[in-house]
């Protein structure tokens, strides 16, 4: 994980930029399906679920405003979660407030309230993303849950939970860490991912998964593969033997980075 040390030319040239993580699904088009045929529907290595990071205007900043994006230590932030089951934003509540324990944040967790600053949906088929830290829009959903479903494991709440709350705490993802050397097989990645439910151009990929944030850029702590903001690496995707599971819960690496971002 890591924040970034700002200087004064590159916070004005970025300032209205909001960096949005989805996760989402994205349904092929004709032109795609006709440019890929050898591709099959269902990947081997199973449905890897992660985040792309976008803005609202259309760039990709690299978390440059992530500076910006925090929340003052102490601050109480109002969560409003809006439809679901109560046993569903039960489990919620239950694994976002992990962050709590090592962070000097508080979550006031309340349903339908439109001056939340948080405010959770959970529209299947939209995927799984957040706003990053306090930049939000002032309407409409800032977080969502597209998979979380009554039968969903304990594990994959905690896991998709978790990091989406860091997401909205301002965390980026580990596999960008500037120190970060994974050993990736790109063409494999790139087949991977131009397969369902990803179907992202190689443009994509780089911009998810192989652009890494510059030391000059960045505030971070050590690179740590079991962060919960890091994304799963099968195998299978790297030259050698290297891989990253799925990381479901915080590491030590987490608890004491975010203590030190918002220290009590």
């Amino acid at each position: 994980m890591k924040f970034l040390k700002l200087n004064k030319t590159l916070l004005t040239a970025l300032v209205l930029s909001i960096v949005l993580y989805a996760c989402k699904k994205e349904r092929p088009t004709e032109t795609a399906d006709l440019e890929k045929p050898e591709i099959a529907a269902v990947n081997p290595l199973g449905n890897i679920q992660v985040c792309t990071e976008r803005s609202l205007d259309g760039t990709t900043p690299r978390g440059a405003l992530l500076k910006s994006t925090k929340w003052t230590p102490g601050t109480t932030i109002k969560v409003s979660l809006n439809g679901s089951t109560a046993a569903i934003r039960a489990k919620v509540i239950q694994y976002a407030k992990a962050w709590e324990q090592y962070a000097n944040i508080k979550f006031n967790f309340v349903t339908n309230d439109n001056t939340a600053k948080i405010r959770v949906s959970f529209v299947s088929g939209d995927g799984s993303w957040s706003y990053l830290g306090k930049l939000t829009p002032s309407t409409g959903a800032t977080m969502n849950y597209g998979w979380l479903t009554a039968s969903t494991s304990d594990s994959e709440y905690s896991r998709v939970v978790i990091h989406e709350f860091g997401h909205a705490l301002g965390l980026i993802h580990e596999h960008q860490h500037p120190l970060v050397a994974i050993p990736w097989d790109k063409p494999a990645v790139y087949a991977y991912y131009a397969a369902a439910p990803n179907y992202w151009s190689q443009a994509e990929v780089d911009n998810a998964l192989f652009a890494k944030y510059t030391t000059s850029q960045t505030n971070y702590s050590t690179y740590d593969k079991y962060s919960i903001m890091h994304y799963a690496v099968p195998n299978e995707l790297t030259t050698g033997d290297y891989e990253v599971g799925w990381n479901t819960v915080l590491s030590p690496t987490d608890k004491t980075f975010i203590a030190s971002v918002y220290p009590f």
